[in-house]
Order: C-alpha cells, then sequence, then structure tokens
C-alpha cells in the first residue's frame, strides 16, 4: 500500500481531526438548542445559529460526532470522518418525511375549518365576540392551543383586535394574518359582510391547501430517487471498505483525500440544490412581530 504516512498516523490524524470537528460542532449544537431571545443586538454568530435547523439537538450532534469518530477509525480517513458526522447531521431531514410540510399543511386546513366555523357562528346572528369564544372552545386540534389561549384573553378583559394580533403571532402563518386582518377590521370598525368574507377566505385557504398537496406529492418521487441514490452508494462504500478494503487503498494518499473531499461537496452541493429547488416561498406576513406582551396586558388593564 502506497501511502504518505503509515495508517497508525492517519488514525490518529482522522481522530484528532473528528475530535475537532466534534467540539465545534458540539459548540453549534448547544447554542441551537439554547439560545433564547435575552438581547436584542444580533451579530454573525446569532445570524448563523438563527439559521441552523431547529432539529440539531445536542443528542443529535454528540451521535453525529461519535459516528463520524468512528468512521476516520475504521477507515483512517479525515474526510471519512468530517462527511459522516455531516451526513448524520442533515440527511434524516432531507431523506426522511417533511415533517414541517405535513404540519404546515395540518395548520392550515385547520384554520379553514376555524374560519368557517366563524362564518356559520356569525351567520346566527351572533357577535365577533362571542363567535371567537364559541368555536375557540371546540377549536381543531392543529389550533387548540393557541385558540383557547385567544379566548383566555378575551375572557380575561383584553381587546379583542389585541388578543387576535397576539393570536397571530403565534400562529406565524401569512394566512392566518389575512384571516385576523379582516376579523381585526371587523372588530375595530363594525364591519359588515363579514360572513361572506370568512366563507371566502376559507375557501382559499383550502386551495393553497390543495396546491401545497399536489407539491408535496411531486417532491416526494425526488426525496425517493435520492434516497436510492444515497443507499445504494452508501451500501456500495460499507460493501467495499468490509468485504474489499484494498480496493480503495487510492484513497489513503493525500490525493486521493482531495477527490474525497471534492466528491462529498459535489453530494452536498447537489443535495442542498435538490433542498433549494424544493422549497416553497412564504409570502409576506402582514401582521409582524408586535410589542412585548406584557406592554399589551398593561395596556389592556389599564383601560379596564
Amino acid at each position: 500500500m502506497s501511502s504518505l504516512v503509515g495508517p497508525g498516523v492517519w488514525t490518529g490524524i482522522a481522530v484528532a481531526c473528528g475530535a475537532i470537528c466534534g467540539l465545534g460542532l458540539v459548540a453549534i449544537g448547544y447554542g441551537v438548542v439554547r439560545r433564547t431571545a435575552r438581547e436584542e443586538r444580533t451579530s454573525l454568530w446569532r445570524a448563523v445559529v438563527a439559521r441552523l435547523p431547529g432539529d440539531w439537538t445536542t443528542r443529535r450532534v454528540v451521535i453525529a460526532v461519535m459516528t463520524g469518530v468512528v468512521a476516520g477509525a475504521l477507515t483512517t480517513w479525515p474526510v471519512a470522518a468530517v462527511l459522516t458526522t455531516v451526513g448524520v447531521l442533515t440527511l434524516p431531514g432531507l431523506l426522511g418525511p417533511d415533517r414541517h410540510a405535513a404540519r404546515r399543511t395540518e395548520r392550515m386546513e385547520a384554520l379553514a375549518t376555524w374560519t368557517e366555523m366563524l362564518r356559520d357562528t356569525l351567520s346566527a346572528a351572533a357577535g365577533l365576540e362571542q363567535a371567537v369564544l364559541a368555536t375557540a372552545d371546540i377549536a381543531p386540534a392543529a389550533l387548540e392551543s393557541e385558540l383557547r389561549e385567544l379566548a383566555a384573553a378575551v375572557r380575561a378583559g383584553h381587546p379583542l383586535p389585541a388578543a387576535l394580533r397576539t393570536f397571530a403571532e403565534d400562529v406565524d402563518d401569512p394566512l392566518a394574518d389575512v384571516v385576523v386582518a379582516a376579523l381585526v377590521m371587523a372588530a375595530e370598525q363594525q364591519a359588515s359582510q363579514l360572513a361572506p368574507l370568512l366563507g371566502e377566505l376559507a375557501e382559499s385557504v383550502r386551495e393553497q391547501v390543495a396546491m401545497r398537496q399536489r407539491i408535496d406529492a411531486g417532491r416526494a418521487s425526488v426525496r425517493t430517487g435520492v434516497r436510492v441514490t444515497v443507499i445504494v452508494t452508501l451500501g456500495m462504500v460499507v460493501g467495499l471498505v468490509v468485504f474489499n478494503r484494498p480496493y480503495l487503498d487510492p484513497f489513503d494518499t493525500l490525493r486521493g483525500q482531495v477527490v474525497l473531499a471534492v466528491v462529498g461537496a459535489l453530494f452536498a452541493g447537489s443535495f442542498t440544490y435538490l433542498t433549494a429547488i424544493g422549497r416553497i416561498e412564504e409570502p409576506v406576513r402582514l401582521i409582524g412581530p408586535s410589542a412585548p406582551r406584557a406592554t399589551v396586558g398593561t395596556e389592556s388593564g389599564g383601560t379596564r
């Protein structure tokens, strides 16, 4: 076997690189899990941490680092340690089910159902505040906690427009902002014909849900193709390492490690591109973050 250094040295280098990479990833994971809004100032580090996936928990980061260290020690390839760590962190979210999209679709359906419930309740000659309280008690499961908080705020004496804006912040959805904007206008200006407007909004939300379901169906076929490619590639690599290790001897050299790093970068770039083209651009929100809730509560308390 031709190499620049011996296998023992490569093993030491792999373990050292894995440990350094692991410490960095653990620090990033700790920041992701523990980040809170302690201060308003922003920095490059905070911007980077805020853009990391929310499912990178400390446990997942530790497992990824340990797997990378083991892979580096078994193959004596430092690049393999890094690629394995990155793969364990990113591939489950890319190849697994898109839980975020499914949860978003479920909440949109719940929003349409609640809007229709408001329309039907208003058609029975009930006031807007009474309709909100009545529908919150039989809220769809996906919005149950947010609607219960809305009802609790209204029962506590908070003005309905302020409670609705807080509800929009909790839901954090552009379509919910449209529905809440219509309700706020009706509450502040006593707008007429609110029930037909809510019916049209509910129909629009359901059309958005149907569109997203069609998009998700198309993305599912792409995910299946990527999943098959990754499984076949990983299976071939593991098979060669276990059953025909001399075939991979060229990767023991420095040039081989460079080639392996380039191949890994090409895979990462292709997966990043697939993720980017499958992302749905969200519309601009109508109701953005407002003042802290303590301030709202103080204002509403002062008006009672």
